[in-house]
């Protein structure tokens, strides 16, 4: 699943939307930079409906039609699925860790969120720090000279020191 079909399983999962104010929170999570179009919401919403995930319903609203929809049972297991075999791209990148993160809550086992944390941990542990690369492996960090990417690497070691520290604490290691 792709961060938008996850994000939209994520928001319904709290409420029921019209595609305007779902694409809003969306664009609220990830930030202007990643705007999401009209058509690829509603690409997923329709390809959703269809699979069962989600549910529609229309009303009027000052004269206009509003198309809402609303997570169903099988969208809502389909999100605990995803959410709980996060791996890959869905730990490393931490656009799409955010958004992981943020709809976390919605698997009821606390001993299944746990496992995700551990593997987000996991990644922690390896390469995470070193950002730079010469076309062949990763450059550390120490070898760096130029002051800008210096700066911006060590922004980012505190970001991640920072999430160590609450994922320690979160799971008690």
């Amino acid at each position: 699943m792709n961060i938008v079909e996850i994000m939209t399983l994520g928001f319904l999962s709290e409420e029921p939307l019209c595609g305007y104010r779902l694409r809003k929170k969306m664009e609220q999570l990830q930030g202007y930079a990643r705007a999401f179009s009209d058509g690829t919401l509603h690409s997923v919403t329709g390809k959703f409906v269809k699979a069962g995930y989600l549910g529609e319903s229309f009303r009027v609203v000052n004269g206009r039609r509003l198309r809402e929809f609303h997570l169903e049972q099988a969208g809502r297991d389909k999100l605990i699925d995803e959410l709980s075999n996060a791996d890959g791209y869905m730990l490393t990148d931490i656009t799409k860790w955010s958004v992981v993160m943020s709809f976390l809550s919605v698997i009821p086992d606390e001993e299944k969120r746990r496992e995700v944390l551990r593997r987000r941990l996991a990644v922690l542990d390896g390469d995470a720090r070193r950002m730079y690369s010469d076309g062949e492996g990763p450059i550390d960090n120490d070898k760096l000279t130029d002051k800008y990417r210096i700066a911006i690497t060590a922004i980012h070691d505190a970001e991640i020191e920072a999430e160590y520290k609450w994922l320690e604490k979160e799971l008690g290691e």
